[in-house]
């Protein structure tokens, strides 16, 4: 195979042109690295070698890239890695990060928890669970957590009942939405009934 032309294109990537026909696009530094130019002749195997290189490469710097703009969870990054680059190269580079104590799941699964109970959605532990599991963490991790962290689930109630819904003792609507949305952050319909029992009971002076 006959490299005819390499093209520079968007994003540090170079289009292939093998025999006059493109073939694919790969890294630009990979391929200057490998002197790779028109004129150059390349075997099944050495076309194999530049693509590997290529997707590694790519895949460990858009990681980087990632986690230098939020915190991830191993999983996360493989899935969002996984759209650009092969899965191997996309767990390669996770595996080399967490190697490297860049991602940990169990630091990720703390703050995210904490995050979740404690800053503006007031999730419910069961609810924040859930969305633990989504993100690739382990069941044992998020046990774990939650053990360490223990959440009063019905003063979570209190604060987004007061924050969102505190007129909803004044209309059946408006207390059918608040139920609903209590609900739908995982609370128990026995810790939604009592603590908006304590409000109605303030309300009508019981």
């Amino acid at each position: 195979m006959l490299v005819t032309a390499v093209e520079p294109r968007r994003k540090h990537l170079s289009a292939l042109y093998i025999d006059g026909e493109f073939a694919m696009k790969l890294d630009t530094e990979i391929l200057i690295a490998n002197r790779i130019r028109a004129g150059v002749e390349l075997d099944d195997e050495d076309l194999h070698e530049l693509v590997i290189k290529s997707n590694n490469k790519r895949a460990k710097e858009k990681a980087l890239w990632l986690i230098s703009y939020r915190d991830h969870s191993e999983k996360e990054l493989v899935d969002k890695i996984s759209k650009t680059s092969s899965r191997e190269a996309a767990e390669a580079a996770v595996e080399k990060l967490s190697d490297l104590g860049l991602v940990n799941d169990e630091n990720f699964a703390r703050r995210y928890y904490t995050e979740l109970i404690n800053g503006s959605k007031h999730l419910s532990s069961r609810a924040a669970k859930y969305k633990l599991l989504e993100k690739g963490i382990s069941r044992d991790i998020i046990d774990n957590i939650i053990e360490e962290v223990p959440v009063d689930e019905r003063e979570q109630i209190r604060i987004i009942l007061e924050k969102k819904y505190s007129n909803f003792t004044k209309d059946e609507k408006f207390r059918r939405r608040a139920v609903s949305a209590l609900q739908r952050r995982g609370f128990r319909w026995d810790d939604i009934k009592s603590v908006m029992s304590e409000y109605e009971e303030d309300n009508y002076g019981y």
